[in-house]
């Protein structure tokens, strides 16, 4: 037997007896095992609480104007067009890492045309021979020749050693991850929307409890001029009416100001220039509102809908392949390659005398002064930053609920106490006028008073919207804003 084929007979038996993978086999931890480790103890969920479907969170406030700012954002915005187009890429990286495994084919067509020239006419002294030192005319001409070329080329890399079956590994991992994060984007940009379109909502409100109290504040100036008119009282009653009044003035800037950003803003996230909604949410609306709250159930459970938890275990299961693919390049690598080749003078002459080659060849580094070592050294760190980085995120995403939660349930026991407050204030303020009006009380009563009133109105408004922010942030820390049955392919793969 040839040389050839004793070098492409061992190679052949190599591979076939190849189907060792190195590197560790990765398994998904578990959200509650973590939290667990971290001294959490989740509260049982009640018994009779039916799941919640939170994946289009934002219309259980029934608010029209907000679903559809919602779906825009969502169609046009600019951050998630661009995790799309990272998806893309990520997509590509596993194509391309699933056709490493495959053999290469190149196919070659050429045409060589020779062509020697020699002048048409020339003059030889000689006849014909040189010893004799006679001479001949004798006329040039061109000559010319063509070879048509035609041949195949075929290379393949062997993976003995499973270094391309963990490339492909941490590549649909990666894709994976990549398909998370964009859904994370789109969760958070449509919690960004709704946290926009309170602050508007809650701006609007206050602004109409400012000018509401600015009217009241310019008839009690009003009344304190006419009462200083009469000689009933001293211009000190007329100079604090002023001043009551020029501080509510002074506070409306302040707030279209925070009306104009909040609408800005939603403008922006919308893919639209600011100022482009102005007139479309120029009409005040209530402060939107969930009527129906949610049921938390187990947070280390509802962890597994968060899409940046799930990305992040993505993460860690490509950081695992990837100590695989550092840890094959220790060992032998088997190439093989091939070619078909045949020329002939024309068309018809090709396949007539074909050559081939075959060639298989085993390579290992004997000396890289550690370099090799070194990267399976940072692959492994690679992944340990990666199992880190995956427990902060389990870890922040409870935080993110327990937060999300108290805040809610303090604003609503703060609404409840705000409302008491505000119809106090209000029978207050109508008692000091009347009697301020009748000269039974002094100025500084009804300024007192109607102060308390507008401080009252202003924070039931605002424990409103601070309820409102505090379900959405609740929505979003129980991974709300998306369907994670409605992406295929996302799971572990072995």
């Amino acid at each position: 037997m040839s040389r050839s084929g004793v070098l492409l007979g061992a190679g052949l038996a190599a591979a076939l007896a190849s189907g060792c993978t190195v590197g560790p086999n990765y398994r998904p931890p578990t959200p509650t095992a973590l939290g667990a480790d971290a001294g959490y103890a989740a509260p049982a969920p009640a018994p009779a609480a039916a799941p919640t479907d939170l994946s289009a969170w934002w219309t259980r406030f029934d608010d029209p104007i907000l679903t559809d700012l919602v779906a825009r954002a969502t169609a046009s915005n600019l951050q998630i067009a661009q995790s799309a187009a990272r998806l893309v890429q990520a997509r590509e990286a596993r194509v391309q890492a699933q056709a490493a495994r495959l053999p290469a084919l190149t196919g070659s067509l050429g045409d060589t045309r020779t062509v020697t020239r020699a002048p048409s006419t020339g003059l030889v002294i000689g006849s014909g021979d040189p010893a004799t030192g006679g001479g001949v005319i004798s006329t040039g001409g061109n000559s010319s020749t063509s070879q048509l070329s035609l041949g195949l080329d075929a290379s393949w890399q062997a993976d003995l050693f499973g270094g391309l079956r963990r490339s492909v590994e941490a590549a649909r991992a990666a894709e994976d991850s990549s398909r998370f994060d964009l859904e994370a984007i789109r969760t958070s940009i449509a919690g960004e929307v709704a946290t926009n379109y309170i602050d508007a909502r809650l701006a609007q409100a206050r602004l109409a409890i400012a000018r509401d109290t600015l009217k009241t504040q310019d008839d009690n100036l009003q009344i304190a001029g006419w009462r200083v008119q009469a000689g009933l009282v001293s211009a000190l009653d007329e100079e604090q009416a002023r001043v009551q009044r020029a501080q509510t003035a002074a506070s409306i800037p302040t707030i279209e100001t925070s009306l104009s950003s909040a609408v800005n803003r939603l403008a922006v996230l919308t893919g639209r220039p600011p100022g482009a909604l102005n007139a479309e949410l120029a009409g005040p609306r209530p402060i939107p509102a969930d009527p129906n709250g949610v049921a938390l159930g187990i947070p280390a459970d509802t962890l597994r809908n968060r899409p940046d938890v799930r990305s992040a275990e993505r993460q860690l299961a490509a950081a695992t392949a990837r100590i695989g693919v550092a840890k094959a390049a220790l060992y032998p690598a088997l190439s093989i390659t091939g070619s078909l080749n045949t020329a002939a003078g024309g068309v018809g002459g090709l396949g007539r005398q074909v050559t081939s080659q075959l060639f298989a060849g085993l390579t290992q580094t004997l000396f890289d002064g550690g370099a090799l070592h070194a990267q399976v050294r940072s692959a492994r760190a690679g992944a340990d930053l990666a199992f880190a980085t995956y427990k902060q995120t389990v870890l922040t995403g409870l935080e993110d609920v327990e937060n999300a939660a108290d805040s809610l349930d303090a604003a609503r026991r703060r609404q409840a106490e705000l409302v008491i407050a505000r119809d106090a204030a209000n029978t207050a303020a109508l008692y000091a006028r009347n009697q301020y009006g009748s000269g039974l009380t002094d100025f500084l009563t009804l300024l007192q008073s109607e102060q308390s009133l507008l401080s009252a109105r202003d924070a039931l408004v605002a424990v409103q919207a601070d309820q409102s922010l505090a379900m959405v942030q609740l929505y979003l820390a129980l991974g709300g804003g998306w369907e994670p049955a409605a992406l295929p392919g996302t799971g572990p793969k072995p």
